[in-house]
């Protein structure tokens, strides 16, 4: 998955649904047969953020169910709220319409990390089993605010890409090597469509998923970059908060991988969720 033609061929072999969000729609991607499997994207991103993971999970034999999560990606913003804690409600009503009351294993990355952790502890018989990657909304704080510039001022060409790809550096990926022409294309694509909609998000600055933690009834799994720039000087903070999870199985940190892990460690990453979703609910991994 390197060019944008990957990207294309890859939604072009997903079945489109949509379920209500408010006047709108939310809408959703399948790929593949089997057990189902709901990765959640991150903020500022849409379905785009698992292109380099379906295609490995929907072919080991699973339903891999993206959402373009409200008001990101081609879903309508929700008109209740422009947070996460807003999310959980209408992903369970396209759930309960797509799939009835069968459980779902739930994967959430950063933003979607939290709304993945407020919909298991708002609707436990939902989710079967949850991990998370990189999610905030723990309490934690850098030292220093990250470097982010703001683009929407640019015209198209150099100069727009040149702050994308110092911002993509900055937050979501470790080496340079990883902002390849289609991660720039996806990157600017995502950010249009979000732009204006959902800008008042200030969860991931609080400690909501630590409050969220404690009332989890499923098993919960982390998956993090070693390199996250979220978590530096974090490490042992991020294990002690996710163990505040009654059912905690294990925390994972991906060697040599920034924040958007799945995507730059996706070798790695994917045969850790195969493993994952072929392991006993029962068993750390």
């Amino acid at each position: 998955m390197n060019t944008w033609a990957d990207l294309q061929a890859l939604q072009a072999g997903a079945e489109r649904l949509s379920t209500p969000c408010g006047d709108g729609e939310l809408v959703w991607h399948r790929w593949g047969e089997g057990a189902p499997l709901v990765l959640l994207h991150g903020g500022s991103g849409s379905w785009t953020h698992w292109v380099r993971n379906i295609a490995a999970l929907a072919q080991a034999g699973h339903s891999v169910w993206v959402p373009d999560l409200p008001g990101f990606g081609d879903s309508s913003p929700p008109p209740d709220g422009h947070d996460a804690d807003v999310m959980p409600a209408w992903l369970e009503q396209g759930l309960n319409t797509l799939l009835g009351t069968t459980a779902v294993d739930m994967v959430g990355f950063s933003f979607g990390g939290m709304v993945a952790s407020l919909l298991a502890a708002q609707h436990p018989a939902r989710v079967r089993r949850l991990l998370l990657l990189g999610a905030p909304g723990l309490g934690m704080q850098r030292a220093q605010p990250l470097d982010l510039r703001v683009w929407s001022h640019l015209p198209e060409g150099a100069p727009r890409e040149a702050v994308l790809r110092h911002n993509l550096l900055t937050l979501m990926l470790r080496h340079p090597a990883s902002v390849t022409d289609m991660v720039l294309q996806l990157q600017a694509h995502n950010l249009r469509r979000e732009h204006r909609r959902m800008k008042r998000r200030k969860l991931s600055q609080t400690d909501v998923l630590r409050h969220a933690l404690p009332r989890l009834q499923c098993p919960l799994w982390g998956l993090w970059g070693e390199h996250d720039v979220l978590f530096e000087g974090h490490h042992a903070e991020v294990a002690e908060a996710l163990a505040l999870a009654p059912h905690f199985r294990g925390l994972h940190w991906v060697p040599d991988a920034g924040h958007w892990v799945q995507f730059e460690a996706a070798d790695v990453v994917n045969t850790w969720l195969l493993n994952w979703l072929l392991d006993s609910l029962d068993t750390p991994l």
